[in-house]
C-alpha cells in the first residue's frame, strides 16, 4: 500500500529483512529462480554505471539501459539480498495484495497480515485486526513486529566460529 511504503522500507532495512513496497510482481515467490536472474541483471547494470562503461553506448541504448535499471530497481531492490524463499510474509492489506497472499499460500509460506473489516481473515495465517488505511496504525503494527524480530534475532545463538587452521596443534608422529 502506498501509505505503508515509507514505513515498511525504513523498518525492514533497519532489521535487514527483504521487502516489497511497490508493485508485487507475479511469480516473485512461485518463480523465484527468474526473480534471481533479474536481480543479477540489476547488479550488471549497476556495474556498467559504476565503471563508466555505459558511456560507451549510444544515447538511445543508454536511455534503454537506464529505463530497465530504474524498473528493476523500483520493483526488486528490497529483495536483492533474499537468497531463498521466506518462511513468513507480512502483508499490510491482504485484499490489495491478493497475489502475494495467493503465492505464499501455494508454497505453504505463513502469512501475517494487518487486516481491516473489509478483508477475509481466512486467507491469512495470523490476522492482526486494525486499520490498514491509517499511516499511524500501519507504522505502529510494523514497528511492533520489527521490535519482535529484533528481539528474536538477539536470542538466536551465534554461529560457531571456524577454527583457524594455523593455530591448531600439529599432530606429532609417533613411532611404535
Amino acid at each position: 500500500k502506498r501509505q505503508a511504503s515509507a514505513s515498511v522500507q525504513e523498518l525492514a532495512t533497519e532489521i535487514d529483512m527483504p521487502y516489497c513496497t511497490e508493485r508485487w510482481l507475479g511469480g516473485t515467490l512461485t518463480n523465484f529462480r527468474t526473480i534471481r536472474t533479474r536481480l543479477k541483471r540489476l547488479e550488471e547494470l549497476e556495474a556498467l554505471q559504476e565503471s563508466g562503461e555505459i558511456n560507451t553506448y549510444s544515447k538511445k541504448m543508454q536511455s534503454t539501459l537506464m529505463r530497465e535499471y530504474r524498473k528493476i530497481y523500483r520493483n526488486l531492490n528490497g529483495m536483492r539480498d533474499m537468497n531463498r524463499l521466506p518462511e513468513c510474509l507480512v502483508v499490510v492489506d491482504p485484499g490489495k495484495e491478493k497475489n502475494a497472499v495467493h503465492e505464499a499460500r501455494l508454497l505453504g509460506i505463513k502469512v501475517v497480515s494487518l487486516i481491516d473489516t473489509d478483508a477475509d481473515p481466512d486467507l491469512v495465517d495470523l490476522a492482526i485486526p486494525g486499520n490498514d488505511d491509517s499511516l499511524r496504525s500501519i507504522r505502529l503494527i510494523i514497528r511492533h513486529l520489527t521490535d519482535a524480530i529484533k528481539q528474536g534475532k538477539s536470542m538466536r545463538p551465534e554461529a560457531p566460529k571456524k577454527a583457524d587452521p594455523g593455530n591448531e596443534p600439529k599432530a606429532v608422529p609417533t613411532i611404535s
